[in-house]
């Protein structure tokens, strides 16, 4: 009974140890950080994901019943803003563009977006690492200059609700055969903006999410410490609330080293079974501690940015219970508002309109 008794101690012991460990891994800041450094929490507003958008992110036929609505209510607010028509046959307000900001600003509501770095340094707003799904132009954007930004429009031949752009000639070829164009497109476009620009059209009247981009969320190199300087330089001048967030843990570590008095969030999803099998047994184990909150040792949020599927999960009950705001992302139908609403205390939504909106 003895042996039995102390192998029972020594689990309890160890189970103990785990459980410890974990909750210090995945803690927030705490309260007397916040209270000491003035830190202001999310704002409770809801914010448009890359904008309000007639074409791009969640426009797809899986939300086709509700996202008619939210796609014309995003051409209205943004022809109110003062861009382009109702009666254009093609998108007036794409993702990340001037006017989806402006859309989202004369709507009421705040707005999410992403910011990395051009060719030239420039900081510019644009999610993805290339321009294929907005612009179908499968070209980098690390290796495109602000200036050829300006030339290559959003979602050029697409229609109001589209969720992709259709590829340009020599798009399909490796590597692309497309060009810049030597001249800006005639007529009313809209294209990929500098974030100084997007923060000079805000103007305060609405909250922030900002999301830093990197290429690889597993290294940290000069270029990601420029973003991150360049960024903060540009936030630091502006008149308006906002917050930061990023998946990389190193840009918000970031964030607590340099600039405490920031409210900082961590992006995070729990990996699809089929996605955690791809790539190495390191990067599916990196993965797997990116969702399980492993990594907010590093960070210490303020909020964590969570999938909307994962309100339930133990580890974002448990730094909730802790004092990090959880924050929805991406909600595109009422349905899944529903589903998740209890779990979270800021949403991010497109493709929809939230009911009493």
């Amino acid at each position: 009974m003895s042996k039995v008794f102390r192998n029972v101690l020594i689990g309890g012991a160890a189970l103990a140890g785990a459980a410890g460990a974990a909750v210090w891994a995945v803690a927030p800041r705490g309260f007397k950080n916040k209270q000491k450094h003035y830190v202001p929490t999310v704002p409770d507003v809801w914010y448009a994901h890359r904008g309000l958008h007639d074409a791009g992110s969640g426009l797809t036929a899986d939300y086709a019943e509700q996202s008619g609505e939210y796609v014309a209510l995003a051409r209205r607010m943004a022809v109110k803003a003062g861009y382009g028509s109702e009666t254009k046959p093609g998108p007036i307000a794409p993702e990340n563009s001037m006017a989806a900001f402006a859309a989202a600003c004369e709507a009421g509501y705040g707005i999410e977006l992403d910011i990395q770095l051009s060719r030239d340094g420039e900081v510019v707003v644009v999610h993805d690492a290339d321009l294929g799904r907005v612009a179908g132009d499968p070209r980098n954007i690390k290796d495109l200059s602000y200036s050829e930004l300006t030339r290559i429009p959003l979602y050029p031949t697409a229609e109001p609700g589209d969720a992709r752009a259709a590829l340009l000639p020599g798009g399909e070829e490796n590597p692309p055969l497309v060009v810049t164009p030597s001249q800006a497109p005639e007529g009313y476009y809209q294209h990929v903006p500098l974030f100084s620009d997007v923060l000079k059209l805000v103007a305060g009247r609405v909250p922030l999410i900002v999301e830093y981009k990197f290429e690889n969320n597993a290294t940290w190199d000069d270029r990601d410490v420029e973003l991150m300087e360049k960024g903060h330089a540009l936030l630091e001048a502006y008149d308006g609330p906002f917050v930061v967030e990023s998946f990389h843990p190193g840009a918000v570590n970031w964030y607590k080293e340099n600039h405490p008095d920031v409210c900082r969030g961590q992006l995070a999803f729990w990996p699809a079974s089929g996605g955690a099998r791809n790539g190495s047994p390191v990067d599916q184990v990196r993965r797997y501690a990116a969702g399980s909150l492993a990594f907010d040792w590093l960070s210490r949020p303020d909020f964590v940015a969570y999938d909307w599927h994962g309100g339930a999960l133990p580890q974002v009950r448990l730094t909730r219970a802790m004092g990090a705001m959880p924050v929805a992302w991406t909600v595109r139908s009422q349905e899944e508002l529903e589903a998740c609403g209890e779990r979270f205390d800021r949403f991010i939504f497109e493709a929809f309109v939230p009911q009493g909106e």
